[in-house]
């Protein structure tokens, strides 16, 4: 995806690679002087909110002592949940920090059931502030009806946002090959190379699988999603942890363009999806199960779906400003 920057002061601690743990640690280690330079600037804030553990380290490390603090966790990196040294480790640490926060904030129930309460036993201040969409002051219309291009009568399903997650596209693939002339599938976003194995070469071998390439955040979601008859919602990347306990946002962005999403039954994910009638729901994740929805469905019963999500309340898709009021208050208001 591709987003809109902001006029806002910026401190540049350089580009975070992705997996590279050791060459990231030093990153974070070198920018620890950069920090204590901007402190005085830092002082002068109501609250800091940390996204994820690494800058929560970087955070408390260059805060003053009065300044709120925010933990902010979108998702739970594997080194969080092994049952190796490295793993009690890095959760030692993390304990270590949020005892120092003065609230954690994450995007799923999930992340605070099954983690932060169940293995790190967290039990302090806590909201759950979903990753909803945020329009800020140029909120688009939801379409009152679902209007997709005329096409050829085959179902198009859409993969949207971080394509990272191999399973995911092992299953689409499979779908397709088994349905060439009755299913499209087509993927919008950033593919990361190093978690999808051999992407352009399946792309090449299936005339129905297409990738669109990334897009720009929100304003293109209206025509991601448009192209689309369903989406495949659920995360298969990090199964039995942070697969299992994530809500997308890409929910709540084709809910919002009445888009019906594909989940699967137990995750936190599915059970959202199957709770809001936000689309069907699988009972396992593969193939067979993926077309055996696929083949129950039709242009009509699809559309009934997307005329449901489009009659419910937009604020179960969009952030608005009391959301993020409400969110702040447990600090702001002490």
């Amino acid at each position: 995806m591709q987003s809109h920057s902001l006029d806002l002061p910026n401190l540049d601690l350089g580009e975070m690679p992705n997996e590279r743990f050791l060459l990231r640690i030093w990153l974070l280690l070198r920018s620890v002087p950069r920090l204590f330079l901007a402190r005085r600037f830092l002082a002068e804030a109501d609250v800091i909110i940390a996204r994820n553990f690494d800058l929560l380290a970087l955070a408390w490390i260059a805060r003053r002592r009065q300044t709120p603090l925010i933990y902010e966790c979108l998702d739970i990196h594997s080194l969080m949940t092994g049952d190796q040294l490295i793993n009690r480790i890095m959760r030692s640490f993390e304990r270590f920090l949020m005892r120092r926060a003065q609230l954690v904030w994450t995007s799923s129930p999930g992340f605070l059931k099954h983690y932060f309460e169940g293995i790190q036993h967290y039990g302090g201040p806590s909201v759950v502030i979903e990753n909803k969409l945020w329009f800020g002051t140029n909120e688009p219309d939801r379409p009152l009806i679902t209007e997709r291009p005329a096409g050829d009568g085959a179902l198009v399903v859409g993969w949207v946002g971080s394509i990272r997650c191999q399973n995911s596209f092992d299953i689409l693939c499979a779908a397709a090959q088994a349905m060439p002339d009755n299913l499209r599938v087509e993927i919008h976003g950033n593919i990361h190379h190093h978690a999808v194995a051999d992407f352009e070469v399946r792309l090449k071998a299936l005339d129905n699988v297409t990738y669109h390439g990334p897009y720009t955040y929100p304003d293109g979601l209206a025509e991601v999603y448009g192209r689309c008859d369903l989406v495949w919602a659920q995360d298969l990347w990090q199964r039995g942890a942070n697969s299992d306990w994530l809500l997308p946002n890409r929910i709540y962005e084709a809910s919002w363009y009445g888009c019906p999403s594909i989940a699967v039954a137990d995750t936190q994910t599915g059970q959202r999806v199957q709770t809001l009638g936000l689309g069907p729901v699988i009972p396992v994740a593969n193939e067979n199960e993926l077309l055996k929805c696929l083949r129950r469905l039709d242009q009509s019963k699809v559309r009934a779906m997307s005329e449901h999500i489009l009659q419910m309340e937009d604020d179960n898709f969009r952030l608005t400003n009391s959301d993020i009021r409400d969110a702040l208050a447990p600090v702001l208001e002490r």
